[in-house]
């Protein structure tokens, strides 16, 4: 079973080419990776990089610390890439409130607009949230979210956790997972139910322990797989059985070894 990385930005890597990337990220035995864009410039990059390699799918959106961009021509962009057989979600999209390049309202308004733009096209929403979780979850839930949403680089409490998998949404860890002073983030994922739990990197951020200090690339997400079938008692084989299944049932991709037909 191949290792996933639900969410990178393979052209954001300023030491490694695209091709360079995928290829560290084969060798280590992974074989679908999503890349992500967080505005339209780089939202339609990640479509032209989808489109050259296998096992590579994009993420078109506005990132919430960019939302000031989120014009109705630049949605307009957004919502025309979705229509690329190569996009499987909208985003990454939500709150940041670590951050203040952008308003609260500013980031509120453009994370609606994405939470329509995925229900009324069928795609997966992935959200960003950062310091915001009570505000991010009672939006989705005001907002009418659709079907299929992941938490990337989830970092909220047990609590936050819980409430998400009450919703069947997706929760995704990164490299913080493997961090020494992540024990809270650890307890958090312990409870995710294993049908939800997904991995990524966030590359060419959070490079997980032991690298940590080095850019960050999709070949990295064994470690937090590891970390997390630590953390859950499972199986590692097992677990990334689990997660590859539920990287393919969330962003509506063919089960492994199936066949397309006319």
């Amino acid at each position: 079973m191949p290792y996933v990385d639900t969410h990178c930005h393979l052209d954001h890597h300023e030491g490694l080419s695209v091709s360079e990337q995928v290829e560290r990220a084969r060798t280590a035995g992974v074989g679908l990776m999503v890349t992500i864009g967080t505005d339209m410039a780089s939202s339609t990059q990640a479509v032209s990089t989808a489109r050259r390699f296998e096992g590579v799918h994009a993420c078109v959106g506005i990132h919430p610390n960019d939302a000031m961009e989120a014009s109705d021509r630049v949605l307009e962009v957004i919502a025309r890439l979705t229509e690329e057989p190569e996009v499987v979600a909208v985003g990454e999209t939500g709150l940041d409130y670590y951050r203040d390049h952008t308003t609260p309202g500013q980031q509120a308004a453009a994370f609606r607009a994405h939470i329509d733009l995925a229900r009324e096209r069928d795609k997966t929403l992935v959200i960003h949230c950062r310091e915001a979780w009570d505000d991010c979850l009672d939006l989705l839930e005001d907002a009418r979210a659709p079907e299929r949403v992941v938490m990337h680089c989830f970092s909220g409490d047990v609590d936050v956790a819980k409430r998400c998998a009450e919703h069947g949404w997706y929760m995704s860890f990164a490299g913080n997972v493997t961090f020494k002073n992540a024990a809270d983030l650890r307890e958090a994922a312990a409870v995710v139910p294993d049908e939800l739990l997904l991995t990524e990197t966030d590359s060419p951020f959070l490079t997980p322990h032991p690298h940590r200090g080095k850019p960050n690339d999709p070949s990295y997400v064994p470690y937090v797989l590891e970390t997390l079938a630590e953390v859950q008692q499972r199986p590692l084989a097992e677990l990334e059985a689990t997660v590859e299944a539920n990287a393919r049932r969330v962003f509506a991709l063919p089960a492994a070894g199936a066949v397309a037909t006319a």
